[in-house]
């Protein structure tokens, strides 16, 4: 069985070490190491980091494999560094069933590139009015922990109160996209001046923010798990301060475009930038890197959601809302974050790839780079800088916000349990048929 040496790679600590794997499992950690017949990779002035862990991803199939399906996804997240994904429930049909979430792991599986965490639906068909198959998934081979209706809230409080309490009897979460339904109606952008500027239906912060106070009450009524989805308004970010310091069982995520771009992005009308939840203004996105910063705010997530380009390249208001992102993450966190002194690359560790695993309930992802830890990782470098393009995005769609931007860094190998996923920037063809 052949060997890997990474050889001279900087840990998030600061210190220089090499990696030895074999079998999908880290052998050695240290200095000066060698292993005869080994496959070396020079690692001098790379990052290496843990491999990273999205808890917010769109892959689409089966349904939509115009938008993404399981295999390109996978490719996409692999050239951004990711290890694992989890797999939101709205496809066609639904990922409400066993035998769906079933189905997407087996996918994944055949795929190779990364581990596809299925998430299952919160309700039937995601239409909020009865409860799915939660224990059935679960009980599957997928093993689903968590659970969403995203793209849809779990509006009905009785609904969310049922729900909360059955994830308790095997751990689970339930994820909310925290969206007031009939304070959002027909909206377009965040609600406020620049909206009234451009004459677009606006998003109020209230929206977001209401549904999240009504949750941690909630889930502290019944004391169980909630996690909330892609949180954008500085009012939210106080909400779950507040439910944190009361002890309440709240995580949350925050996604890279809400930490790095703004409303005013929306003035040139280009749907790459309509999004749910909206850009918000500069205060909401300095409170969100601040909420990240401190703790307040658990996870950055991508809500990577790729959408064919004749749902893009339209006007405004019948553009699909969303935006890829698992190429780019990295990468804007590295500049939102990194390069304003926020984090330290230790603490990208942690929103990137430990958190995500442990809210996840996923023993096998997001471990420290030790022996007996799976050979899951990523190297990076954190001194380059190059403008984000077309031959970035590695999946089957082009709604990223990024193009022709600078952003700082490049992911240059992605390793998943000792496969080879990419290197020096490229995606392996068959990372499945590789031992």
């Amino acid at each position: 069985m052949t060997s890997t040496l990474i050889r001279g790679a900087r840990t998030v600590e600061g210190t220089v070490t090499d990696i030895v794997f074999s079998g999908g499992v880290i052998e050695e950690v240290g200095s000066g190491l060698s292993r005869a017949g080994a496959t070396v990779v020079d690692a001098d002035g790379l990052l290496t980091l843990p491999g990273l862990v999205d808890l917010h991803t769109h892959l689409r199939e089966p349904g939509f494999e115009a938008s993404e399906t399981i295999l390109t996804g996978s490719r996409a997240a692999a050239a951004g560094g990711y290890t694992t994904v989890f797999a939101m429930p709205n496809t066609s049909p639904v990922a409400d069933t066993a035998g769906v979430v079933e189905q997407e792991l087996a996918l994944g599986e055949a795929a190779g590139y990364v581990h596809v965490q299925p998430i299952g639906a919160v309700t039937i068909g995601q239409k909020g009015e009865r409860l799915a198959e939660l224990g059935a998934m679960a009980d599957s081979r997928a093993r689903v922990r968590v659970f969403s209706d995203d793209g849809s809230c779990v509006f009905d409080p009785l609904i969310m109160r049922r729900a909360l309490e059955y994830v308790k009897a095997f751990d689970g979460v339930v994820a909310q996209h925290a969206q007031d339904p009939r304070l959002t109606e027909g909206a377009q952008m965040n609600e406020g001046t620049v909206s009234a500027e451009l004459g677009l239906a606006g998003w109020p912060a209230v929206a977001e923010e209401s549904i999240i106070a009504r949750d941690v009450l909630l889930a502290e009524h019944v004391g169980s798990r909630l996690h909330v989805c892609h949180l954008s308004t500085a009012g939210s970010v106080d909400i779950i301060r507040w439910a944190k310091k009361r002890g309440i069982a709240v995580t949350a995520e925050v996604t890279p475009h809400h930490l790095l771009l703004t409303e005013e992005s929306v003035r040139g009308y280009d749907p790459r930038y309509k999004v749910n939840p909206p850009l918000r203004r500069e205060e909401d996105v300095l409170a969100v890197r601040e909420g990240l910063a401190d703790g307040t705010i658990d996870i950055v997530a991508t809500d990577h959601a790729p959408h064919p380009d004749e749902s893009k390249s339209c006007e405004w208001q019948a553009a699909a809302h969303g935006m890829v992102g698992l190429e780019s993450a990295l990468r804007v966190v590295h500049r939102a974050m990194v390069e304003t002194g926020l984090l330290e690359w230790a603490d990208v560790a942690r929103v990137m790839s430990f958190a995500p695993a442990r809210i996840g309930r996923l023993a096998a992802a997001g471990t420290p780079l030790e022996p007996g830890a799976p050979a899951s990782l990523t190297l990076y470098d954190p001194a380059a800088s190059s403008s984000f393009g077309p031959t970035d995005l590695r999946g089957r769609s082009r709604n990223s916000p990024y193009l022709g931007r600078e952003l700082p860094g490049a992911v240059q190998w992605t390793f998943y349990r000792g496969r080879t996923t990419l290197a020096s920037g490229v995606v392996t063809d068959d990372p499945a048929g590789i031992a």
